[in-house]
This record gives structure tokens, sequence and C-alpha cells, in this order.
């Protein structure tokens, strides 16, 4: 029995990540792609004191995720990214 935060990270070959992108629809790819800039924008207005803009930034960035983890939600709930997650 392994424990999962003992699990080292595998690079994947660009032919194998090919392979598994083809079997997965466009459109899920790119919500999957917008879900994670998303959530690395947002992780990026962190602190207690944000300006207007960054807060506005932030907003945008977390409805930007969230319209994101619905379609991934619709395709499989374990899809989902959360803003803190690291991958």
């Amino acid at each position: 029995m392994t424990a999962s935060h003992l699990l080292v990270p595998v690079p994947i070959p660009d032919r194998v990540a090919a392979l598994i992108g083809s079997c997965i629809p466009p459109h899920i790819l790119q919500a999957e792609f917008d879900a994670d800039c998303a959530a690395r924008e947002v992780r990026r207005f962190r602190g207690p004191r944000l300006g207007v803009e960054d807060q506005a930034d932030r907003e945008q960035a977390l409805s930007e995720l969230a319209r994101a983890n619905k379609t991934l939600a619709a395709h499989h709930p374990g899809l989902a990214v959360l803003p803190g997650s690291p991958f």
C-alpha cells in the first residue's frame, strides 16, 4: 500500500500526452487550460491589502475559474481545479 503524499510526479512523454489529449473532447481541454490559468492568476492576488484594481482582477479570475470548473465538473467531477491547488 502506498501513501499518495509520497508519490513523485513523473513527467509524461509528449506522445503519450498527445494520445491522452486526443481522447478528450476539445472543449474539455480548453476548459482545463482556462482553469489552470485562472487558478494561477488567483494565486497572484493574495494578501490582506489589495488595491481596487487587484480586487477586480482577482474577482475576474475567480469567475473564469468557476466557469471552467463548471464545464470540467460536468464532464467528470474529479477534474475541478481549486485556486490553491499545486496542480
